[in-house]
């Protein structure tokens, strides 16, 4: 059976992979001619490709993703402006805690 495989597959690989170029080949008993490639044409012009920004499809969670991001990195801001404000006017608010010491307030 592997036989009738084989005979029935090596003229299909024979198409596919023709003996190499050049001087020292194998020699072969079975070789077929090979027909030269037509020239190929113009082709259609490329798509542009698209980016994530420009498509309306955006899955939901990632939107909300950004926006919890955003309200929190607006909470951190108003922290800071808060502390500021206090702190103009002599209260102290800051960390209680800055590069891993304890600070007093």
């Amino acid at each position: 059976m592997l036989h009738a495989i084989a005979r029935m597959l090596d003229p299909l690989l024979r198409l596919l992979w023709s003996s190499p170029p050049g001087r020292h080949r194998p020699p072969c008993a079975r070789t077929l001619p090979v027909r030269p490639l037509p020239e190929p044409g113009p082709g259609p012009a490329p798509e542009p490709y698209l980016r994530g920004e420009d498509s309306p499809l955006v899955r939901p969670y990632f939107l909300a993703h950004e926006r919890r991001q955003a309200e929190a990195e607006a909470r951190r801001q108003r922290g800071r402006r808060r502390a500021l404000w206090f702190a103009v006017h002599g209260v102290d608010l800051g960390p209680r805690v800055i590069h891993g010491r304890e600070v007093a307030a």
